[in-house]
């Protein structure tokens, strides 16, 4: 298999006009003739359901939720980028598009992270007027912030709720589209399969969660806009509900999965404070603005954070990265907490932290500026922790969070079946092997809003002498006999351990050999790990209950079925990659001093996998990463 991202032809800064110009439309009295299946509704879903409804296309949108407006992009907490230079502090689209492709470890294409950037402009007018309420300086304009991996202000935000906004405002414009007839809404709808007909995805299989029923849905195009599949970890910043069965039914079917292995540990999360916990709190990186990082330089410290004097305190990132100090990009920042807190550093209860302070914020900026700013995370940090962070510092740790992979997809975001699109963080594509902040929301916006009307649009004016097929192609009979075999399989099972058993073994396997470090030794034993869990799933698993009715632990069997296969090809990922870049640090791939060492000569590709069959192993088809506009540096912060 020979991939084809189809990046256009010409300069830089015009490929994605000269794609816009040339590509394929779709006259307005023919799109209501080619339905569109949207699964998810979370900022890429939600956007890209509304924006192809107000041009005509009749959409079908599902989520798994019981509204639309519960999808977990309002999570996001810190902003937004956009490269407007509002602050008239040096941005610019190039810089936003080198900073990007710097913070990914140069291992994205330069052409899809470029075109995040030039989009990125248009988005926060369209974000106004919606009427998303970003923090705005004392004579109206809108005001800014930094993030990670960048020396300007270039995020947008809503105090600590710009997801939760931002989702607002699309979901408005989906229920708009709802009202007018024009998108139908299904929510308590999980995708269980993809029915792939002449090699097109002309339709998904779908539970009804609230009677089990199984159902069929015919389109000319599908659209995936699931989000990530990070919870695999079981502790980490997602919602229970997230998964990642979507992508991977997907994948089983022939869409190819990239670069599996590069999830992201954010830096700014609550610790865990027991093993009773499901999922651990993040606490926006917008903090890290003000907030300075640090752990005693005494290992096993007893005393409380405010007497441990400031020459008895390391402030290691501004040690280790003075360029950036606490606003180190997150793969970097988590890996240095990780050390601090191996060497004996760690602070809280079960030494498992380091303290955030805003002391230093709040003497020279005064308590109100910094309440202003971010004073619903200090109210949130303390109505979890009861600890007041004016008083005395935050205490934050590493903890799963992001998908920098996902679905291959070219430059037009369809995977490598035809009429299979995927967007957001459902595919791979603008990150490279590390998510700088404010770019996820950013990134959902402007598939949904800006791309994908589009290149969907270039796909389906193929599509109109074609057939059109309905929900009693024989297709669809296998599709829905192998989801129900597969929950008959489930329920039959009758053993002893529940699903949320199994996933918290898996999570703790993964995070301990396929998380923030990763070793030869360990991932092999990984693989043999979950393989053997994958056997004992399948003998062991206990599912009250029936198919046929409401059932959260058939729900959650079937996503922990999943992730067993998912985290198989994570660890297969990790290691074929013998380099460190980004989120993937292999430890026999360091420099002297701790940092990630890339092997340009030999790694420099997107890793797109083939599903070859649950007992076999997966087919690597690498797509090289050109770089003809920028030269390949080592990544450096200090």
């Amino acid at each position: 298999m020979e991939l084809d991202a189809k990046i256009p032809e010409g300069p830089l800064e015009d490929k994605w006009s000269f794609y816009k110009a040339h590509a394929r439309l779709v006259n307005p009295a023919n799109r209501k003739k080619l339905p569109v299946i949207i699964v998810g509704t979370g900022l890429s879903g939600a956007s890209a359901a509304a924006s192809l409804a107000e041009q005509g296309y009749s959409v079908q949108s599902f989520c798994f939720q019981d509204s639309a407006r519960r999808a977990h992009s309002v999570a996001a907490q810190g902003g937004v980028n956009a490269a407007k230079n509002y602050q008239n502090d040096g941005d610019s689209v190039y810089r936003m598009f080198y900073d990007t492709l710097k913070g990914g470890d140069f291992r994205a294409r330069e052409a899809n992270v470029y075109r995040l950037a030039e989009c990125s402009l248009s988005l926060i007018d369209q974000a106004v007027a919606q009427g998303v309420p970003f923090a705005r300086e004392y004579g109206g304009y809108l005001s800014n912030r930094s993030f990670g991996g960048v020396q300007v202000s270039r995020t947008f935000y809503a105090r600590g709720q710009t997801g939760q906004q931002l989702l607002l405002g699309a979901y408005q414009s989906l229920m708009r589209q709802v009202e007018l007839g024009k998108v139908k809404l299904y929510s308590r709808h999980e995708m269980l399969d993809l029915v792939v007909i002449d090699g097109k995805a002309k339709g998904i299989i779908a539970r009804n969660l609230d009677t089990g029923a199984i159902e069929r849905y015919a389109a000319e195009a599908v659209v995936i806009a699931t989000g990530g599949f990070g919870k695999i970890y079981y502790l980490s910043t997602l919602a229970m509900g997230c998964n990642g069965s979507a992508i991977w039914r997907a994948h089983k079917r022939g869409a190819l999965m990239a670069c599996p292995s590069w999830t992201q540990i954010h830096p700014t999360c609550l610790p865990q404070a027991g093993d009773y916990q499901s999922k651990l709190t993040l606490m926006s990186e917008s903090l890290r603005n003000d907030g300075r990082i640090w752990v005693p330089k005494l290992t096993d410290e007893k005393r409380a954070a405010n007497d441990i004097p400031e020459e008895e305190r390391d402030y290691y990132l501004e040690r280790r990265y003075p360029s950036f100090g606490n606003l180190a990009p997150r793969d970097i920042s988590s890996r240095a907490a990780k050390e601090r807190i191996d060497a004996g550093f760690g602070v809280g209860t079960q030494h498992n932290a380091v303290y955030l302070d805003f002391s230093k914020a709040i003497k020279e900026q005064g308590l109100d500026k910094v309440k202003e700013k971010y004073g619903n995370l200090f109210s949130m940090y303390k109505k979890i922790t009861a600890d007041d962070a004016y008083e005395a510092p935050m205490k934050i740790s590493p903890a799963a969070h992001f998908s920098m992979g996902g679905l291959w997809v070219d430059y037009e975001l369809m995977t490598t079946i035809p009429g299979l699109f995927a967007v957001g963080e459902a595919n791979f594509a603008d990150h490279g092997a590390n998510r700088l902040g404010a770019n996820s929301l950013l990134q959902a916006c402007v598939d949904g809003y800006f791309i994908l009307p589009y290149t969907i649009a270039n796909y389906l004016a193929g599509e109109l002498k074609a057939e059109k097929v309905s929900v009693k192609h024989p297709q669809f009979e296998v599709a829905e006999r192998e989801v129900t075999e597969q929950l008959e399989r489930l329920m039959a099972i009758k053993g002893t351990k529940t699903a949320d058993q199994f996933h918290k073994e898996l999570g703790k396997l993964l995070y301990d050999k396929c998380g923030l470090s990763r070793s030869a030794a360990g991932l092999n034993e990984a693989i043999l790990g979950i393989q053997k869990l994958h056997h004992e799933f399948y003998t062991q698993l206990i599912v009250p209950g029936t198919a046929g009715e409401i059932n959260a632990e058939l729900e959650k069997a079937g996503r922990v079925a999943d992730y067993l296969e998912i985290a198989e090809l994570m660890c297969h990922d990790a290691l074929s990659r013998e380099e460190s870049c980004g989120a993937h640090f292999r430890e026999e791939y360091q420099t002297a001093d701790g940092e990630a060492l890339r092997n340009d000569e030999k790694f420099c590709y997107v890793s797109a996998w083939e599903w070859t069959g649950t007992d076999a192993a997966p087919v690597l088809h690498p797509e090289p990463l050109v770089f003809e506009f920028i030269k390949l540096s080592v990544r450096s912060y200090t």
